[in-house]
């Protein structure tokens, strides 16, 4: 799969394949069953087998389908590549989740293990992931997500409402995403059913250069949709701006046309096509 850049990226628990089929209702642009965090301990083989079979007898109907492996240290690895490789050669998969990604030889050898054209996001969510992002990300994954509650969880530090604990990493994430070429996926909103809550994160991350979010909920999906996708004020100003560069007028509505405008007004367009 080439053009990865999801807006919505669903996560629905492993060891609870009868929740694939709600995912028709919000249609995210791309969804992860999850076999790591969402799964107990003792679920683990089981989630497995059974979300895998699911996938196989009907494709949720989502952008792309991909499953979060447990981490390389962990003694379900192995087990859960080998099965997630099969899936992608029968179709039921695009790609995989690689967790707590930090060092690059994780990446190869996850690549090695995998049918060639398999889609491989990385999460950077651990103190040492996100200090090195921009060698990480330059060994060319297809995309990479912020874990926020994992990060601080390392760092021994304390979530809070503002957020100001994760903005540096935050930002570090899609600074070395976008100079990476990888798109990136921004850190989740536990509280599931507060959407103004999702969507207020959602902007900020998009003020920071995140071109989508992760969800936990299908009603989250929706917002992420809204609040990525340009609105037709956006595409507007953005074809005004172009008109006016093109005719070498030096204002729009009272704001100074440049390059740095011509670029923007560009990518706005490029985001809204897609």
């Amino acid at each position: 799969m080439t053009g990865f850049r999801p807006r919505s990226l669903l996560f629905l628990p492993g060891h609870r394949p009868e929740m694939l089929p709600k995912v028709a209702r919000c249609r995210p642009d791309a969804l992860a069953v999850d076999l790591e965090d969402a799964v107990p301990p003792a679920a683990k083989d089981q989630a497995r087998d059974t979300a895998l079979a699911a996938l196989a007898a009907e494709r949720p109907a989502a952008g792309a389908v991909l499953v979060r492996l447990n981490g390389a240290d962990t003694p379900w690895y192995a087990a859960d590549v080998a099965a997630a490789a099969d899936a992608v050669r029968a179709g039921a998969l695009d790609g995989v989740l690689l967790p707590k990604y930090e060092h690059p030889p994780q990446l190869a050898a996850l690549r090695a293990a995998l049918p060639e054209g398999t889609v491989v996001v990385v999460g950077l969510e651990s103190g040492l992931g996100v200090a090195d992002a921009r060698p990480l990300l330059a060994e060319g994954p297809e995309g990479a997500y912020f874990g926020a509650e994992d990060y601080i969880a390392d760092l021994g530090g304390r979530r809070t409402d503002p957020g100001t604990e994760v903005l540096y990493a935050r930002s570090q994430v899609s600074l070395a995403a976008r100079l990476g070429g990888v798109s990136a996926l921004d850190q989740v909103v536990t509280a599931v059913r507060d959407a103004e809550a999702f969507r207020a994160d959602a902007v900020r991350a998009r003020e920071l250069g995140y071109p989508g979010k992760m969800c936990l909920h299908p009603l989250q999906v929706d917002v992420a949709h809204e609040v990525f996708t340009p609105s037709p004020a956006e595409i507007e100003h953005a074809r005004e701006v172009l008109r006016a560069a093109e005719a070498g007028a030096g204002l729009v509505n009272g704001e100074m046309v440049d390059a740095v405008h011509v670029s923007m007004a560009h990518a706005v367009l490029a985001r809204a096509a897609e």
